[in-house]
């Protein structure tokens, strides 16, 4: 008995929880958390910089691999930062810490974040051989505890750091990029935001009209991630009337998409989003996996829009070089 009470000391410790969990149970909790930040009146997907006097922009990453989390993990990881005033959004595990050449400070609390994924059991395996049918996977949830550099000490250094904010002057170019990059029919005029889905089309008022004129990039990114819900794109049902909570759904997913999407490029809006405030509220209550679901549609989005970025920045490369 003692030799597995150590080994599983040895797992917590390492920051890894390998126990079954209820998976009922962290989606309660992690949903139950993201109502308290909002109704304490904080967006946990508003980027954390700007109040916590030395956070740069981006997207919570892993100090060791230098990959950024994604989906539900960028609120909770976000919040934690927001909460402690952490100058950093690196993360580590406490056994990557000692890989590091550091170590977690002593009595410093970890975040606990959620791997999602699905496997198929063996005996699911022999059936469907058995039976000539598909094999049905299982869904499931794992969590992972993670400190910020900023509980560690004696990390070596060369880690993966937080980027520098990009000068003022070439937000704009990046955006623009993005926007062009996209291919989604994106028209500027009028009093109002918003994305058609019937004949594909954004149209956000011309920037002058904005009082703090970054924010029209965040407006663009917000309507661009519902172009991505086209079925020609990510496929998302977008057929929903005002009002409804398929509407509020598809809403948060587009403001995240934002959020994290000006994170990735370093672009520091100075709105809050909080017309849904209510609608949110309610969907997140009645149902536990719709954060997750929100979460995962709105980083799926970002790395589409992202990619294309990516595309013609490489195209345009190649075209000076075979010039």
């Amino acid at each position: 008995m003692r030799k597995a009470t150590s080994r599983r000391a040895r797992r917590e410790v390492a920051g890894e929880d390998r126990q079954p969990e209820n998976r009922a149970n962290l989606y309660d909790e992690v949903t139950a958390r993201i109502i308290a930040e909002l109704e304490a009146g904080r967006f946990p997907w508003v980027q954390p910089w700007g109040r916590t006097g030395g956070t740069g922009p981006g997207l919570p990453r892993n100090a060791l691999t230098a990959r950024t989390y994604s989906g539900v993990n960028v609120l909770i990881l976000w919040g934690a930062v927001i909460e402690h005033g952490w100058p950093s959004q690196s993360w580590l595990t406490f056994r990557q810490a000692q890989e590091a050449g550091g170590c977690v400070r002593k009595g410093e609390h970890g975040v606990t974040v959620v791997y999602a994924d699905r496997f198929t059991p063996e005996a699911e395996k022999e059936r469907a051989q058995r039976d000539g049918d598909e094999a049905r996977a299982v869904p499931f949830l794992k969590r992972f505890t993670v400190f910020n550099v900023a509980q560690c000490e004696g990390l070596r250094a060369g880690l993966a750091s937080d980027p520098a904010p990009l000068p003022e002057r070439e937000i704009v170019p990046v955006a623009e990029e993005v926007i062009a990059a996209s291919g989604v029919d994106f028209r500027v005029g009028g009093d109002r935001a918003f994305y058609a889905p019937d004949p594909d089309f954004v149209q956000v008022p011309p920037q002058p009209a904005f009082f703090d004129q970054i924010n029209y990039y965040r407006t663009c990114l917000h309507e661009l991630t519902h172009a991505t819900g086209h079925p020609k794109r990510l496929g998302r049902d977008l057929k929903n009337s005002f009002g409804s909570k398929d509407y509020a759904r598809e809403e948060l997913v587009a403001e995240m998409g934002s959020a994290f999407h000006c994170a990735a490029l370093g672009i520091v809006p100075t709105v809050r989003h909080a017309d849904y405030l209510g609608s949110w509220l309610e969907v997140l209550r009645e149902d536990n996996r719709a954060i997750f679901r929100a979460a995962s549609a709105a980083t799926k989005a970002a790395d589409w829009l992202l990619a294309r970025h990516r595309e013609a920045q490489e195209a345009r490369v190649e075209g000076r070089i075979a010039a």
